[in-house]
């Protein structure tokens, strides 16, 4: 793995905004950043990266079904007991699972360290999925990247596929977002773009639309009943609606399902460590009250249960300042992570976000960012697999 400097296509910013990809930058500076490029070899794609991230996500089913079966723990990831009932049934259901992102660290060399799972509402899947994609074929045809090289991203594919498998043809989906929002926007709109061409019929809804008819049936601002709704707003957040009550009593079907709500929480890091200890993949983690002792002596991070973007993060080491992100999260508890450091080029820290689709990895993302907390202004750096090494 290596990180290589490349010309920029030209006019590449009128062709994002033509495309929709209209927050490339932001706040002056570039969220976009094709001046390099992290080149792979097929090797590291599957065995380092790949592998792993089909094998975590066996372990988050099998961590899942544990939780559901012990409220217990239901309680110790903070989340509600009005919904413990409802989120099981979900699982047992086996209410489909659309996407979701494992974020890791990892410098070429050896097993990519999970960081954590976006389990409900992952953002960069326009950026990895189609953006990337096209700056890959652009550059082939430029001569930029060589004839053959390829990029670990079948994304786009794997989402039409899926809602293909998911639903009949013609079946009405509704898609949510905040309102004024544009990068929750575009994801959205490029999933709507994805549920069109699997044959199905999108429709928008504003989360601050959704209401409730006289049935207790959730409805859009048309007045039309929704039957199943994909939502880009976290479940913690749901619970804490105003229509929250309705949740575990409305018709409805929801995407990410509610079972996501466990899977969407960093208590799963202490959990995951406790049911595979000392598995590559896994940092060593703990609740925060009740780490060892010691632990608090070595390096660590600390993050709240639910938090997004970064926010809220503590970096903790010995030898140096403590590094803290701001935020509002870390009301109903925290973890702590053994620290790992990411890989770095130059002055730069990198993370990889590495993609499911159902049960299928199928794509990477690349953030960047001069701090060693990656957020919401980190730069997406795209990637290619140099098929001659």
């Amino acid at each position: 793995m290596r990180r290589i400097d490349l010309p920029e296509r030209p006019g590449w910013q009128t062709l994002a905004e033509k495309l929709g990809f209209g927050f490339h930058s932001m706040y002056g500076a570039p969220y976009w950043d094709e001046t390099r490029a992290y080149c792979f070899t097929l090797e590291q794609i599957e065995n380092d990266l790949e592998d792993p991230t089909t094998e975590l996500w066996q372990m988050c089913l099998e961590l899942v079904a544990h939780v559901v079966a012990d409220p217990a723990l239901m309680h110790r990831l903070a989340i509600p007991e009005p919904f413990h009932q409802w989120i099981a049934e979900s699982w047992r259901r086996g209410d489909p699972t659309l996407y979701g992102r494992f974020d890791f660290h990892y410098d070429g060399t050896g097993p990519a360290k999970m960081l954590e799972f976006n389990a409900d509402t992952p953002t960069a899947l326009y950026e990895t999925g189609f953006f990337q994609w096209i700056w890959l074929e652009q550059q082939i045809q430029a001569g930029v990247l060589p004839e053959g090289a390829d990029q670990f991203n079948s994304v786009q594919d794997a989402l039409i596929t899926r809602l293909q498998k998911v639903f009949a043809p013609g079946y009405h989906l509704h898609f949510a977002s905040v309102k004024d929002h544009e990068e929750e926007r575009a994801t959205v709109l490029y999933l709507e773009d994805c549920a069109k061409q699997a044959g199905l019929v999108p429709k928008f809804v504003a989360m601050e639309d959704i209401g409730l008819d006289h049935q207790g049936r959730f409805a859009d601002s048309d007045n039309i009943v929704i039957d199943t709704i994909f939502k880009l707003y976290p479940w913690e957040d749901m619970f804490r609606e105003q229509f929250g009550p309705a949740l575990p009593f409305a018709p409805q079907r929801w995407i990410e399902p509610p079972w996501k709500a466990i899977l969407s929480n960093k208590g799963i890091l202490p959990l995951l460590w406790e049911m595979f200890p000392n598995h590559p993949n896994l940092l060593p983690s703990w609740f925060a009250d009740n780490a060892p002792d010691g632990v608090t002596s070595m390096a660590y991070v600390e993050k709240p249960l639910f938090s997004r973007e970064g926010a809220n993060i503590k970096v903790v080491r010995p030898d140096k300042p403590v590094l803290e992100t701001e935020g509002q999260y870390g009301a109903e508890g925290s973890i702590l992570q053994q620290y790992w450091p990411a890989a770095k080029f130059d002055r730069d820290h990198m993370m990889i976000g590495s993609w499911l689709i159902g049960d299928t990895a199928c794509g990477l993302c690349i953030r960047e960012d001069k701090a060693e907390v990656t957020q919401d202004l980190s730069r997406f750096v795209p990637h290619f697999i140099n098929t001659a090494t």
